[in-house]
Protein backbone atom coordinates (compact mmCIF):
# COMPACT_ATOMS: atom_id res chain seq x y z
CA UNK A 1 0.00 0.00 0.00
CA UNK A 2 1.48 3.43 -1.00
CA UNK A 3 2.12 6.12 1.50
CA UNK A 4 -0.08 8.60 2.38
CA UNK A 5 2.49 10.73 2.37
CA UNK A 6 3.49 10.49 -1.05
CA UNK A 7 2.22 12.16 -4.47
CA UNK A 8 -1.54 11.66 -4.69
CA UNK A 9 -2.34 10.48 -1.77
CA UNK A 10 -2.49 13.22 0.55
CA UNK A 11 -3.81 12.39 4.16
CA UNK A 12 -7.15 11.95 5.04
CA UNK A 13 -7.56 15.49 6.81
CA UNK A 14 -6.24 17.76 4.01
CA UNK A 15 -8.56 15.59 1.62
CA UNK A 16 -11.36 16.61 4.55
CA UNK A 17 -10.52 19.87 4.92
CA UNK A 18 -10.14 20.17 0.65
CA UNK A 19 -13.60 18.91 0.52
CA UNK A 20 -15.04 21.12 2.61
CA UNK A 21 -13.34 23.88 0.87
CA UNK A 22 -15.88 22.07 -2.43
CA UNK A 23 -18.40 22.56 -0.49
CA UNK A 24 -18.15 26.08 -0.06
CA UNK A 25 -17.13 27.51 -2.90
CA UNK A 26 -20.14 25.41 -4.74
CA UNK A 27 -22.67 27.23 -1.86
CA UNK A 28 -20.84 30.63 -1.85
CA UNK A 29 -21.49 30.40 -6.26
CA UNK A 30 -24.51 28.63 -5.75
CA UNK A 31 -25.54 31.74 -3.58
CA UNK A 32 -24.05 34.46 -5.25
CA UNK A 33 -25.82 33.25 -8.74
CA UNK A 34 -29.06 33.25 -6.96
CA UNK A 35 -28.54 37.02 -5.72
CA UNK A 36 -27.78 38.27 -8.86
CA UNK A 37 -30.89 36.56 -10.46
CA UNK A 38 -29.25 33.88 -12.33
CA UNK A 39 -31.05 31.81 -14.90
CA UNK A 40 -31.42 28.61 -13.83
CA UNK A 41 -32.26 26.65 -17.27
CA UNK A 42 -28.50 28.84 -18.34
CA UNK A 43 -27.20 27.09 -14.51
CA UNK A 44 -28.47 23.50 -15.71
CA UNK A 45 -27.32 23.36 -19.24
CA UNK A 46 -23.42 24.74 -17.87
CA UNK A 47 -22.75 23.26 -14.71
CA UNK A 48 -21.45 19.89 -16.39
CA UNK A 49 -19.67 21.88 -19.19
CA UNK A 50 -16.26 22.18 -17.57
CA UNK A 51 -16.19 18.74 -18.42
CA UNK A 52 -16.07 18.45 -22.08
CA UNK A 53 -12.46 19.02 -20.98
CA UNK A 54 -11.99 15.28 -20.74
CA UNK A 55 -11.78 15.79 -24.05
CA UNK A 56 -8.24 16.65 -24.11
CA UNK A 57 -7.25 13.39 -23.42
CA UNK A 58 -7.17 12.67 -27.19
CA UNK A 59 -4.32 15.16 -27.33
CA UNK A 60 -2.26 12.18 -24.92
CA UNK A 61 -2.19 11.97 -21.45
CA UNK A 62 0.36 14.94 -20.67
CA UNK A 63 -1.68 17.89 -22.64
CA UNK A 64 -4.93 16.40 -21.31
CA UNK A 65 -4.33 16.62 -17.90
CA UNK A 66 -3.00 20.08 -18.27
CA UNK A 67 -6.30 21.09 -20.10
CA UNK A 68 -8.11 19.17 -17.80
CA UNK A 69 -6.77 20.98 -14.50
CA UNK A 70 -7.26 24.04 -16.75
CA UNK A 71 -10.52 23.99 -16.87
CA UNK A 72 -11.04 22.70 -13.03
CA UNK A 73 -9.22 25.23 -11.12
CA UNK A 74 -10.90 28.00 -9.98
CA UNK A 75 -8.22 31.38 -11.57
CA UNK A 76 -9.59 31.51 -14.79
CA UNK A 77 -13.41 31.50 -13.79
CA UNK A 78 -12.43 34.01 -11.00
CA UNK A 79 -11.10 36.28 -13.60
CA UNK A 80 -13.81 36.44 -15.68
CA UNK A 81 -15.90 37.12 -12.53
CA UNK A 82 -13.95 40.10 -11.62
CA UNK A 83 -13.87 41.11 -15.60
CA UNK A 84 -17.86 40.25 -15.47
CA UNK A 85 -18.52 41.89 -12.60
CA UNK A 86 -16.21 45.44 -13.11
CA UNK A 87 -16.94 45.65 -16.35
CA UNK A 88 -20.98 45.43 -16.02
CA UNK A 89 -21.43 42.37 -18.01
CA UNK A 90 -23.60 40.42 -16.52
CA UNK A 91 -23.79 36.95 -18.29
CA UNK A 92 -19.98 36.65 -17.91
CA UNK A 93 -20.35 37.00 -14.05
CA UNK A 94 -23.03 34.00 -14.42
CA UNK A 95 -21.17 31.72 -16.17
CA UNK A 96 -18.45 32.19 -14.29
CA UNK A 97 -20.36 31.10 -11.09
CA UNK A 98 -21.35 28.44 -12.81
CA UNK A 99 -18.14 27.93 -13.42
CA UNK A 100 -16.87 27.74 -9.78
CA UNK A 101 -20.19 25.47 -8.78
CA UNK A 102 -18.79 23.21 -10.91
CA UNK A 103 -15.41 22.94 -9.69
CA UNK A 104 -16.64 23.21 -5.88
CA UNK A 105 -18.63 20.41 -6.99
CA UNK A 106 -16.26 18.00 -7.86
CA UNK A 107 -13.84 18.80 -5.04
CA UNK A 108 -16.92 17.96 -2.60
CA UNK A 109 -17.24 14.56 -3.85
CA UNK A 110 -13.66 14.07 -3.73
CA UNK A 111 -12.61 14.32 -7.86
CA UNK A 112 -9.27 16.52 -7.93
CA UNK A 113 -6.47 17.99 -10.49
CA UNK A 114 -5.32 15.20 -12.38
CA UNK A 115 -1.49 13.81 -13.14
CA UNK A 116 -0.03 13.66 -16.23
CA UNK A 117 -0.20 9.95 -16.99
CA UNK A 118 -1.71 8.67 -14.17
CA UNK A 119 -6.16 7.67 -15.24
CA UNK A 120 -7.48 7.70 -11.56
CA UNK A 121 -5.28 9.53 -9.69
CA UNK A 122 -5.57 12.87 -8.38
CA UNK A 123 -4.58 15.83 -6.18
CA UNK A 124 -7.53 14.04 -3.74
CA UNK A 125 -6.16 10.39 -4.11
CA UNK A 126 -7.42 7.61 -6.15
CA UNK A 127 -10.58 8.25 -7.89
CA UNK A 128 -12.37 5.31 -9.88
CA UNK A 129 -11.71 2.10 -10.44
CA UNK A 130 -8.46 2.99 -8.99
CA UNK A 131 -10.32 3.87 -5.83
CA UNK A 132 -12.39 0.42 -5.55
CA UNK A 133 -9.05 -1.47 -6.43
CA UNK A 134 -7.67 -0.17 -3.25
CA UNK A 135 -10.77 0.12 -1.46
CA UNK A 136 -10.79 -4.10 -1.92
CA UNK A 137 -7.33 -4.73 -1.51
CA UNK A 138 -7.34 -2.49 1.94
CA UNK A 139 -10.08 -4.98 3.56
CA UNK A 140 -8.27 -7.80 3.07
Amino acid sequence: MPSPFTPGFPPNSVVTLLRVEGVAALAAAVTAYWFLGGNWWLFALLILAPDLSFFGLYAGPKAGAKIYNFAHTYTLPAILGAVGWFGGIGWLTAVALIWIAHIGMDRAVGYGLKYPGFDHQTHLGLIGKARKAQTLADAR
